[in-house]
């Protein structure tokens, strides 16, 4: 199974390229993560550049993936749940895309489109500091699962 985190933004601050590199690294070798960036639309993109950044993130879902969407509104997950997920996920074996959109958030379309709506919690982040939160959580998830000591939360 494989887990990417499909994102707008490129160009990461160093700190985040860490932060996410040291997360990834971290996951075992059978939940690979890959991180693909597409272009933002920008603040005041028309709905015509909104659709075209809904797309880029839309075509680099492969078929058959599961798509998650990090959304405000969505649900809060703890980490239990989302390690009962990621256990359910390798069970299927489809591909899993979390899917972070820019300071607009994700196009509805593509929001429509996903199978499940993930929140961080009522706090806002950047988008790019989503990815590191999101990496660390499918590590942490990870650890719960093959009983690491890494996971101490109650």
């Amino acid at each position: 199974m494989d887990l990417r985190v499909i994102s707008v933004g490129q160009r990461m601050p160093g700190w985040v390229a860490e932060g996410w590199q040291e997360y990834a690294r971290r996951l075992p070798p059978h939940l690979p993560l890959e991180l693909i960036e597409v272009p933002v639309a920008g603040r005041k993109a028309t709905g015509r550049e909104r659709e075209a950044e809904a797309q880029a993130l839309a075509d680099r879902i492969p078929e058959r993936a599961r798509r998650i969407a990090m959304h405000g509104a969505g649900r809060p997950w703890s980490t239990e749940v989302l390690a009962r997920h990621l256990a359910d996920w390798q069970q299927d074996g489809d591909p899993v895309c979390f899917l972070i959109g820019g300071a607009e958030g994700l196009h509805p379309d593509l929001l429509a489109s996903c199978q499940a709506r993930w929140s961080l919690g009522p706090a806002v982040f950047p988008h790019m500091l989503v990815r590191v939160l999101v990496a660390e959580q499918l590590y942490r998830a990870s650890t719960i699962l093959s009983g690491h000591p890494y996971h101490r939360g109650g």
